[in-house]
């Protein structure tokens, strides 16, 4: 049983690339298309990434988890649009970027010139999600994940894997959540472009979540 995230970061997205995680801007709910360049990576990682016998398997795919994100919604494509059959797939709200509020758009340098001792992970954004609501949204994604892993354990319903196609600083939300550890820890999961991590349990118990692998096939920076 998994739960395997495959992200877009703000900064350097898997074959996710935009106009503006080339500039380092925070994108949220700014819907930017990929560039020409994002589609021909994400194009390349599929066959990488997804196949019989790959770390992404078809066959033992439950659903997928998609952000609505033009930019996400095309990756999940890309990566799977070769196959005979796309893996059953939800549109979701519930796995999009942090709302940066007022934050969105701006550069690093940018929002310290606002608020100099800001950080995400404390504060929130201003006008968008704050800490809370953030692990509100990632705690109930987590418990629709675990559920679809118990029926398939306990009941032999589904298949055993779920799929998201998400965010950065959504994917170290999760992380951090999936394996009971404070929202604020998600800083010190740093998730490289075109990484995958992998989200199972210890002993194959569902009491005892862990994180099996994180960075794969991540590019070098």
């Amino acid at each position: 049983m998994s739960c395997t995230i495959v992200w877009l970061k703000s900064h350097a997205s898997l074959s996710g690339q935009t106009e503006w995680s080339i500039n380092g801007r925070y994108t949220g709910r700014t819907d930017i298309p990929l560039t020409a360049e994002g589609e021909r990576e994400a194009t390349e990682e599929a066959r990488v990434l997804v196949g019989e016998g790959k770390i992404i398997d078809p066959k033992n795919i439950c659903t997928v988890f998609v952000s609505p994100r033009i930019r996400a919604h095309r990756t999940f494509h890309l990566l799977f649009e070769h196959l005979p059959k796309i893996p059953h797939h939800v549109t979701t709200e519930e796995v999009r970027e942090w709302d940066y509020g007022e934050y969105e758009g701006l550069k690093p340098a940018e929002i310290k010139q606002l608020n100099p001792t800001w950080t995400i992970w404390k504060d929130g954004c201003p006008g968008g999600e704050s800490t809370a609501e953030m692990c509100h949204r990632v705690d109930s994604v987590i418990e629709k994940v675990r559920e679809h892993h118990r029926a398939w354990k306990e009941e032999g319903q589904g298949c055993r894997d779920v799929v998201i196609v998400a965010h950065g600083h959504f994917s170290r939300v999760l992380i951090s959540r999936w394996i009971n550890f404070p929202l604020s820890l998600g800083t010190h999961f740093n998730v490289e472009p075109a990484g995958v991590a992998i989200l199972g349990y210890n002993h194959k118990n569902l009491a005892e979540p862990a994180l099996n692998a994180l960075n794969l096939y991540a590019k070098p920076l």
